[in-house]
């Protein structure tokens, strides 16, 4: 097989603007909910995923599809949501070897809290800023890439 080519800079200024706008866009977020609402992003993230069912809860493998995270990333993200009170863990009477991650009433609070801020955020840091054919555009691009991972032979 040859050995792939480098990119040209027309694709490393898109990669690499691609890689700096999340995490720009992330770090900024997270700083802003911290701070607001004392919530991470991935604190967020699992609450509000909670938040939206009726009871609350979901299998932890349900939540790491859901999140699209890494087993060991949930854990310890799971683990310091508990110690603070934002979820707990439950048995599941349907699977004596599984778990259910359920919001508390604390959690509930506070996911509450954050939603508008979150929601403000992604409008001033993110949507705001784009135009609607920039936001359609990065719609179908998004919906391209995520078609083409979902045909990927070698994801587990």
């Amino acid at each position: 097989m040859p050995e792939p080519e480098g990119l040209n800079e027309r694709e490393r200024r898109a990669w690499y603007g691609f890689l700096t706008m999340q995490e720009d866009v992330r770090r900024h977020m997270n700083r802003q909910l911290v701070r607001e609402a004392g919530l991470s992003l991935a604190d967020y993230a699992v609450l509000s995923t909670l938040f939206h069912f009726s009871d609350g809860s979901l299998r932890v493998f349900e939540l790491r599809e859901r999140l699209r995270w890494e087993k060991t990333r949930l854990t310890h993200q799971i683990s310091r949501m508990i110690a603070r009170g934002l979820v707990e863990r439950r048995s599941c009477a349907e699977d004596s070897r599984g778990t259910h991650v359920a919001i508390t009433e604390e959690g509930r609070s506070m996911i509450e809290k954050a939603t508008p801020l979150h929601v403000r955020y992604v409008h001033e840091l993110f949507l705001d800023v784009l135009s609607p054919r920039q936001l359609d555009t990065l719609a179908a691009v998004s919906q391209t890439v995520l078609e083409n991972l979902r045909d990927d032979p070698f994801d587990d």
